[in-house]
């Protein structure tokens, strides 16, 4: 009956191990917009730096990941913990503008590779679509 147990849980972490290793996190790295018709129009390239252009809030605004950089028109994260459950990626991160320092916490779901949502819990009516630009 021991070597039954060993067995049943040998195979239950190798599944687990399996499974994990086959499960893919969202790849956040890139520019993000809420309008993918607007990308030219809120990100710019000065030299090899990818920032915002001067009226890119006009268009809805987006922001940009890299790595564990969050980048907005005007804060800038660093991401200090991450947890993906499936399509949903949970971030906190600490921000900073001209102003003021804070953490802020961000939820996320995956549409596809170049789309997700970031939701609001506790306002479930409340959600903003993202789409990730192409080279701008």
């Amino acid at each position: 009956m021991g070597s039954r147990k060993v067995v049943v849980l040998g195979a239950t972490l190798v599944s687990l191990i399996l499974l994990g290793g086959s499960a893919k996190a969202l790849d956040l790295n890139g520019a993000w917009v809420s309008d993918a018709d607007n990308c030219t129009k809120v990100f710019a390239r000065k030299g090899a730096q990818l920032g915002f252009t001067d009226m890119s809030d006009v268009y809805g605004g987006g922001f940009i990941v890299d790595g564990d950089q969050i980048v907005g028109k005007f804060a800038r994260c660093r991401i200090r913990a991450r947890k993906d459950t499936g399509p949903n990626v949970n971030l906190i991160a600490s921000c900073a503008t001209d102003m003021m320092l804070s953490s802020v916490q961000f939820s996320l779901k995956e549409l596809d590779a170049n789309s997700l949502i970031r939701l609001f819990p506790g306002m479930e009516d409340m959600e903003i679509r993202y789409h990730r630009c192409a080279a701008p």
